[in-house]
């Protein structure tokens, strides 16, 4: 790709980015949230028209002029997005197979569709049956799903846009070992991956991109060597400390829950099962375990989005009842939750109104809304947390994956909160926006907020926590407190 620029109105997305792609290579393309990697990715994939940039493509030395997916699919180029797009109501091999089905004679040819449909699904490591419905698996088995799709259409290059953010531990394994594999049949990649830890161990090159352009292109020899000179180049100033933590004066108790308790799907089994935990005034406490340990139904539990069958809250030493989403509002306990395109925002509202959704009590005088006093808040956060938008009037659904966060963080930072529940807070967010929010975290408990943050990433956790506790199969195991907060700990016991 040569000198590729795309402009959207008044935003120049890309500006002359020129990228290489060898035979049998893995190619990583990083960058922060908004640097332009999905972008130049869509215009290789034809979603962007010819006739919509300037710039020029060449595969195999002949220049293309892709005016649709179908043109680049043609040329031997599949993209695999990262919001997973499957047709839920069909069969796992009608949607590998969907528009070109198997067929002899004009006859639907199922059992040729079967057989072929298996062999893909185990290149990706499934073992599912072909004629299972979509909308029953779950998003990593979706997710395979569709780089299963892909790799029947038979590709020479395949883009893959942060694929593994859905996928476990051991399909995020099987998956990079995957694409080792596939450089020896022949397919080249493009790695698109906020985890950098993923790309020095599966590319062979990596392109930085900011601000719509091409820093840097540099080989893969070292990920504890160039891992700083890498972020340094996607955020554009040296990040001297990844992790923010000040030590900051700890406070009174300000919550307590004991015995929270969430029935499961199996009788006689709980989801959660009689979690306590205690969170002082300035304090940052980690919720720890593995995927499926309950740390999530704990805390939506606690904010009164799931129903508990259990268990009391105290909140500055009075007890309070939650049995819904506002009486934990009312009490001052916020909640970032897991998955902010599901439950963080709303996606037909601006930055301006997402961000004043959870203060409609405080902006209402009787039947009138105060829009003037609304537009100064969503102002002032917008610029006290950096949120990179034209205007308040955004559509949050157009912004980055790091900024939508920061929306979502907002809404909370309106409030006169007590507590403020993070659950994955950096989750799909590049390392510029992470170190944002740290820094929000830490401006929040030197106000005497206190936080309860739950992370997948142990590096994060470990670092900006003040106290652990660990949970395994609904319940909690163990309070590290000190030294005693390690990785060896908390796996310890987070598997019992």
């Amino acid at each position: 790709m040569r000198d590729i620029t795309k402009i959207f109105g008044p935003v120049r997305a890309l500006s002359n980015v020129s990228i290489k792609l060898y035979e049998n290579e893995i190619l990583g393309l990083v960058g922060e949230n908004g640097a332009g990697k999905s972008t130049l990715m869509k215009v290789l994939s034809g979603s962007w028209p010819a006739n919509s940039y300037t710039g020029e493509i060449y595969v195999d030395g002949k220049k293309q002029n892709f005016m649709s997916p179908v043109d680049s699919e043609h040329a031997g180029i599949e993209m695999i997005y990262q919001e997973i797009s499957m047709h839920p109501e069909l069969t796992i091999a009608e949607n590998i197979f969907l528009g070109r089905i198997p067929n002899r004679h004009g006859i639907i040819d199922r059992k040729r569709m079967y057989q072929e449909c298996e062999e893909y699904l185990k290149l990706v490591g499934l073992s599912l049956n072909p004629k299972a419905i979509v909308r029953n698996l779950s998003t990593s088995q979706q997710q395979m799903v569709a780089i299963a799709r892909a790799l029947s259409r038979k590709p020479r290059i395949l883009i893959l846009d942060e694929p593994t953010s859905a996928l476990t531990e051991t399909e995020v394994e099987f998956l990079l070992n995957n694409l080792k594999k596939f450089k020896t049949m022949g397919i080249s990649s493009i790695y698109i991956s906020h985890k950098l830890t993923e790309v020095f161990r599966v590319c062979d090159r990596i392109t930085t991109m900011r601000d719509g352009n091409t820093i840097n292109t540099s080989d893969c020899y070292s990920e504890a060597e160039q891992t700083d000179t890498i972020i340094e180049e996607m955020i554009g100033r040296k990040l001297d400390v990844m992790y923010p933590k000040e030590k900051v004066p700890i406070g009174d108790e300000i919550l307590r829950f004991e015995n929270i308790t969430v029935k499961g799907q199996t009788e006689g089994k709980n989801k959660v099962d009689h979690a306590s935990m205690v969170v002082h005034a300035g304090e940052i406490v980690a919720l720890a375990g593995l995927v499926g340990a309950g740390r999530s139904e704990t805390v939506n539990a606690l904010f009164g989005a799931l129903k508990k069958t259990a268990g009391e809250v105290w909140v500055d030493g009075k007890s309070v009842k939650i049995t819904c989403p506002r009486d934990a509002i009312n009490a001052g306990i916020g909640l970032v939750t897991e998955d902010r395109r599901a439950t963080g925002f709303i996606k037909d509202f601006n930055i301006r109104e997402n961000i004043s959704v959870a203060s409609v009590d405080q902006l209402a005088k009787g039947v009138i809304f105060d829009k003037k006093r609304e537009k100064e808040i969503a102002n002032k956060q917008m610029k006290d947390i950096s949120i990179k938008a034209p205007s308040i009037e955004t559509m949050v659904t157009k912004l980055s994956g790091g900024n939508q966060q920061k929306v979502v963080l907002a809404k909370w930072l309106c409030k006169d909160l007590k507590v403020l529940i993070l659950d994955e807070p950096t989750r799909g967010v590049d390392v510029g926006a992470k170190a944002q929010i740290y820094e929000i975290m830490t401006s929040m408990v030197k106000k005497g907020i206190g936080i309860i943050m739950i992370s997948s990433e142990l590096p994060e956790l470990i670092a900006m926590c003040d106290r652990m506790y660990v949970m395994a199969e609904g319940k909690i195991t163990a309070e590290l407190r000190g030294d005693e907060i390690t990785e060896a700990n908390m796996m310890k016991n987070a598997t019992g």
